[in-house]
């Protein structure tokens, strides 16, 4: 069964913004690529593409506005991110229409971000505290697909759903 995961993905205007901080390498640092930038609303692991779907279609969310930034931070010690402030409405409907599909719905409260890299041991990282900004509009959700691979996870979009007009 596929990996599947809830998400939004960022218009090219806040992937833009989120290249412009200077990527220096450091032992133990992983920067993920502009592609597999996303903002997961809810994990659902492995499970069935067709329920998941389904449940997907359940979603009811209306447009939001979401805001970047306003500097690079790390969630945990092991995430360097970028903030997302605004996607916790729709994080909710699609927790709450998505519940009976794949893992237990995690318990923790939602943390709208966008991965940027992964550190072991907490690690030194030359995006820590740069700035970032920027708005955008929600107006659709995907259900993703992930495959591992050896260079990392590789995303497909298997369905949207746009938000209620």
């Amino acid at each position: 069964m596929p990996r599947l995961f809830v998400a939004v993905w960022p218009p090219p205007a806040v992937v833009d913004a989120l290249t412009a901080p200077t990527r220096v390498d450091a032992p133990g640092l992983r920067f993920t690529t502009k592609d597999q930038w996303h903002a997961t609303l809810r994990f659902l692991g492995s499970c069935a593409e067709a329920d998941a779907i389904d449940a997907l279609r359940g979603v009811r969310f209306e447009t939001a506005t979401v805001q970047l930034g306003p500097t690079i931070e790390r969630l945990g010690s092991g995430l360097v991110v970028a903030p997302l402030a605004g996607l916790d409405a729709i994080a909710t409907a699609v927790r709450q229409a998505t519940a009976a599909v794949g893992e237990p719905v995690d318990p923790r409260p939602f943390v709208g971000h966008v991965t940027l890299a992964r550190l072991k041991d907490g690690g030194p990282c030359s995006l820590d505290g740069a700035a970032v900004g920027g708005t955008f509009t929600v107006q659709e959700i995907a259900l993703v697909r992930s495959d591992l691979h050896h260079d990392g996870a590789r995303y497909t979009t298997v369905a949207t759903v746009a938000a209620e007009p």
